[in-house]
């Protein structure tokens, strides 16, 4: 079996891509739309230490293996390799057909992989030091790399698109003002937006709502970038973002609190603490918007620690079912009012994302370097596949807490503006 045999068969001949090697093998059809280019042996060492997906990463992020066409068609062809994965012993069987000499060769991850003995030395899993790195590692790759791939909002969150060809702008903007109908802003309230990344919903709130909000993120640069935006915007009186971790958040008496793609990183077993703590900020007859990914259901594992996303994007990211944050939610003493799932949104989210990365490719690689640039690619269109392919979820959960009386101080029905 040749070398761009062997990969075709880790891949998957029926993806219909064309393969070539540095032993000058080649596999695949002819005139594929698609081709994958194994340049040098440390491609196939990265193979041989991990068959499959995580191989496969880390030899796309250090260059040492090519794609020459689109990334989200090949990922889309190559679902059951991604994403279901093939056998470990045929895997394994592939690669022994190499011969010892990539099996005995170690080289190590990218730079851009998250080591777990790195982690390990900062405490177990969401303790705050440990949850600052984990954020930092994702967040902290650089402002200007981010107003790159999110355009001028600035928003790293499922956006909701109001028709099929709105813009990723038009559609962030209607994101923050579904949160704010759902939560029933008005002027003079207080929101606390727990994880706001670069203030969004915090200057959202204050502008068109007149709304006294603070946000808090784990990430410095991030909170530096929603300051400065805040100043510029003249929003200094009613808007403030803070460098800290929301655990840290000692002001309690908030009328409504926006949680926008910050669950993915609180942890299973922390969810009850999590919750609690936001109910805790709340008065009595505030309102809770929970925002964020989930699994679809409840059988799947929360957590892959040796996959491509928790090694490279998301170190300790954690992602449950809306069955289990419901269930969590309600015995804290929550009532829901709302729920509903946008994961079609999301696809369409990431594909303008994708988008706006390879319009900037050459700024970008020139910003982050390659291996940065090449992990986004890979992330972002494996997330478009997931979504349309309902291996993940997004959804919203709005809910209440109850006045002693049990007054949840709710509409009969909902404002004008969200079902």
């Amino acid at each position: 079996m040749s070398l761009a045999q062997i990969f075709e068969k880790v891949v998957g001949a029926e993806a219909g891509v064309a393969f070539s090697a540095y032993d000058g093998s080649k596999a695949g059809p002819d005139g594929a739309d698609l081709k994958v280019e194994v340049k040098t042996p440390i491609a196939v060492a990265y193979l041989a230490q991990a068959p499959g997906e995580l191989g496969l990463a880390r030899a796309y992020v250090s260059g040492h293996i090519d794609l020459h066409g689109d990334m989200y068609t090949l990922l889309d062809r190559m679902w059951s390799l991604t994403l279901n994965d093939m056998p470990t012993k045929e895997k394994f069987a592939a690669i022994r057909s190499l011969g010892m000499k990539p099996l005995l060769m170690r080289v190590p991850p990218p730079k851009q992989e998250m080591r777990n003995s790195v982690l390990a030395k900062l405490g177990s899993r969401h303790a705050k030091k440990r949850d600052a790195e984990a954020i930092h590692h994702h967040y902290d790759v650089s402002n200007r790399f981010y107003e790159w791939v999110l355009g001028p909002s600035m928003a790293y969150t499922c956006a909701v698109f109001p028709e099929d060809d709105s813009s990723l702008e038009e559609a962030q903007f209607t994101k923050f003002d579904l949160v704010a109908k759902k939560l029933d802003l008005r002027a003079g309230m207080r929101l606390l937006d727990v994880g706001c990344g670069w203030g969004g919903m915090v200057m959202h709130a204050a502008k068109h709502y007149g709304v006294k909000a603070l946000g808090v993120t784990l990430s410095r640069q991030q909170a530096e970038w929603a300051q400065k935006a805040i100043a510029d915007a003249g929003l200094g009186e009613l808007a403030e973002v803070r460098h800290m971790d929301y655990r840290d958040v000692a002001e309690t008496g908030f009328d409504r609190v926006s949680s926008i793609g910050l669950t993915e990183h609180i942890g299973k077993d922390n969810l009850p603490f999590y919750f609690k703590f936001l109910y805790d900020r709340l008065k009595p007859g505030g309102r809770l918007l929970n925002h964020c990914i989930t699994r679809p259901t409840g059988v799947e594992k929360t957590i892959n620690k040796g996959g491509f996303i928790n090694r490279y994007v998301f170190p300790d990211g954690e992602l449950e079912s809306v069955g289990h944050l419901v269930r969590q939610m309600e015995d804290i003493g929550y009532e829901i009012r709302h729920e509903e799932n946008l994961r079609e949104h999301y696809a369409k989210t990431l594909q303008k994302w994708c988008a706006n990365l390879d319009e900037h490719w050459d700024e970008a690689v020139a910003e982050v370097g390659g291996g940065t640039a090449r992990v986004w690619r890979l992330y972002m269109a494996g997330c478009v596949v997931g979504f349309e392919r309902n291996k993940v979820q997004l959804h919203q959960i709005l809910a209440t807490k109850l006045e002693e009386s049990g007054e949840a101080r709710v509409p009969l029905r909902p404002a004008v503006g969200w079902p």
